[in-house]
């Protein structure tokens, strides 16, 4: 048999690594004939481009490599909506199998493009979407595609995992940031990451995937994780838990609840394990019960693992496993317990005045938490409720925000309870 040829856009962190890959993968039978980058004087002195070929085309046309009789497969690792997802398209469209680690186009636009792949015959692979090196998506797609998922939870960010953990370890926000940037973690406007945009759009790919629902990442809450600070990870530490960003979704009531932000995590819970660039999954079935997938998820060589897995599975002839899908509204009212910290200037009557607020809205208080050693004019304490709706929260929250002796903003996090797999 001839090599499967490989058309490559993207020659930066993950296009460059998965040139590596390849180059060591000693069973052959696959290489890169063509490679598409912006400044390609440049990029072919990049250190990684001594794993390519003397006789790769380097081109800044992308249409060179769509529109190649020498290309089998096209590699997508440039990210983003547009104009990836018209090069994709095209591809298809020329009878071309595509591998993509784009999480953003599978989740906005994958119903449209693996319609368009069954009707050419070719296969859209996609296993680096979520997880980088996690073999998450071809786990549930084939490994546990014989279950019915109920529900998905996990950290699928390890660019929040590794600023959270390392909070968690005393560390300032703004520095870890800057640390994650400095490696490679988190880019120049981390927005994506910290605001959870990112995470959502993987959410959505496994809700695809899991539970066979195409939900809208427009309709899915995400929360930043910016206005966590160390004070949050000393109050969970006493009620227990940690705070990681948390991705959640299940089915009930034909709709999917679904949620990304950070969470007060049990210090039981193998989420609250994970640390760094880690990710986690957890899978809950009907019948297998619950499936976890732990591993590095941010990184060029983790990310192109998967990347290579998929070449490879086209160049053996896998066949891949198609799931249905149908669309689905998205419940982002949660009923959970919550965490609320404020910061106040201390004055008679401000327990009684946040007490009556989420009264008003039928919250009841489980808890209050105040550590010594903090100025009046700027003092942090901490109220959980019982489990309560988060849109009725939403009101109260909304209302405390705007009384006078607020300093700040105040934080509303979710506390996973004990049932929640993520928890077990």
């Amino acid at each position: 048999m001839s090599d499967l040829r490989i058309g490559l856009l993207g020659f930066g962190t993950v296009g460059s690594a998965f040139a590596e890959v390849l180059a060591a993968d000693e069973r052959g039978g696959v290489r890169i004939t063509h490679v598409f980058n912006r400044g390609v004087e440049r990029k072919k002195t990049h250190a990684r481009a001594k794993f390519l070929g003397k006789d790769v085309v380097w081109t800044e046309r992308v249409e060179d490599v769509i529109g190649a009789e020498d290309v089998d497969v096209v590699v997508e690792l440039m990210g983003g909506l547009d104009p990836a997802e018209g090069w994709l398209r095209a591809a298809l469209s020329a009878g071309k199998h595509v591998v993509t680690a784009n999480k953003q186009l599978i989740a906005y636009r994958g119903a449209e493009l693996f319609a368009l792949a069954a009707e050419k015959g070719v296969q859209l692979l996609y296993g680096a979407a979520v997880a980088g090196g996690v073999p998450v998506i071809p786990g549930v797609a084939q490994g546990l595609s014989g279950d019915v998922i109920t529900r998905i939870s996990g950290i699928v960010n390890g660019t929040c995992n590794f600023i959270l953990s390392s909070m968690e370890s005393g560390a300032d926000y703004g520095d870890v940031l800057a640390k994650a940037q400095a490696a490679g973690y988190a880019e120049a406007d981390p927005s994506a990451d910290v605001d959870g945009y990112d995470a959502r759009a993987k959410l959505c790919v496994l809700a695809r995937l899991a539970l066979h629902a195409e939900i809208d990442p427009e309709q899915v809450p995400a929360q930043t994780i910016s206005q966590v600070s160390a004070i949050d990870f000393a109050y969970a530490e006493e009620l227990g838990c940690t705070v990681r960003q948390v991705s959640r979704a299940s089915l009930g009531d034909g709709a999917v609840s679904a949620s990304v932000g950070p969470m007060l995590v049990p210090r039981t819970s193998p989420i609250a394990w994970s640390h760094g660039t880690q990710n986690m999954v957890v899978t809950s079935g009907r019948f297998g019960g619950d499936v976890v997938f732990s591993g590095h998820g941010a990184g060029g060589y983790p990310t192109a693992v998967a990347v290579m897995s998929d070449v490879r599975a086209i160049a053996e002839g896998s066949v891949q496993v198609r799931l249905p899908a149908k669309k689905m509204a998205v419940n982002a009212d949660v009923v959970a317990p919550h965490y609320l910290r404020f910061v106040v200037d201390d004055r008679p009557g401000i327990v009684a005045a946040i007490a009556g607020a989420l009264a008003e809205h039928g919250i009841n208080i489980d808890s209050l938490l105040q550590h010594r050693g903090h100025p009046d004019e700027r003092l942090p304490f901490v109220v959980t409720t019982e489990p309560c709706s988060s849109a009725m929260l939403a009101g109260a929250m909304a209302e405390m925000a705007g009384m006078a002796f607020m300093v700040e903003a105040p934080l509303c996090l979710e506390i996973l309870v004990a049932d929640d797999p993520a928890t077990d």
